[in-house]
């Protein structure tokens, strides 16, 4: 009985020191990278206003979810950098005949990026998506609403990008 016992605790030690050596945190930026340089994204739309919104969010958000320190482009440990290839902001989702409706129709805008962390030290990207196409939704003669909406979810997609690296 007490052989078996051993055997048992045994067979789960390598098991045990697997998950002290690899741990089970799941990812991140390397510990090296303690400071970020957000650039404007390259705006390749119609679109004015688009850039500054999305540099706006993007710093804020980076900054403040990953944990790192802002700074400088020649001084940071990694570089967020991108262009935004597409801007469509009049998508007719829905129409109602309602007359008795304030909104008659529901519209969409969609916001296509490549972004690009790279790792300064190194000179190698840490993530990187090509197309990226965010959409948002807002009522008629509300297109900031749906801009901020799609704005916000491609932040938060650069983010969990970052945060999901080994």
């Amino acid at each position: 009985m007490r052989r078996s016992g051993i055997s048992w605790l045994l067979a789960f030690i390598p098991l045990l020191t697997g998950a002290c050596i690899y741990g089970f945190a799941g990812g991140g930026l390397p510990p090296r990278i303690k400071s970020v340089a957000v650039l404007p994204f390259d705006n390749e739309t119609a679109s004015a206003t688009l850039q500054g919104e999305l540099y706006t969010e993007m710093r804020r958000d980076v900054e403040s979810r990953l944990g790192l320190h802002e700074a400088a482009e020649d001084k940071a440990d990694a570089v967020v950098k991108g262009t935004i290839t597409k801007y469509d902001a009049d998508i007719p989702i829905a129409y109602s005949a309602d007359p008795n409706q304030s909104n008659s129709a529901q519209r969409k805008v969609q916001i296509t990026v490549d972004v690009d962390i790279i790792d300064e030290a190194t000179g190698r990207s840490i993530w990187s998506q090509k197309g990226m196409m965010r959409d948002g939704s807002y009522n008629e003669r509300d297109e900031a609403t749906g801009r901020k909406e799609a704005i916000q979810k491609i932040v938060n997609d650069v983010v969990a990008g970052a945060q999901s690296q080994w």
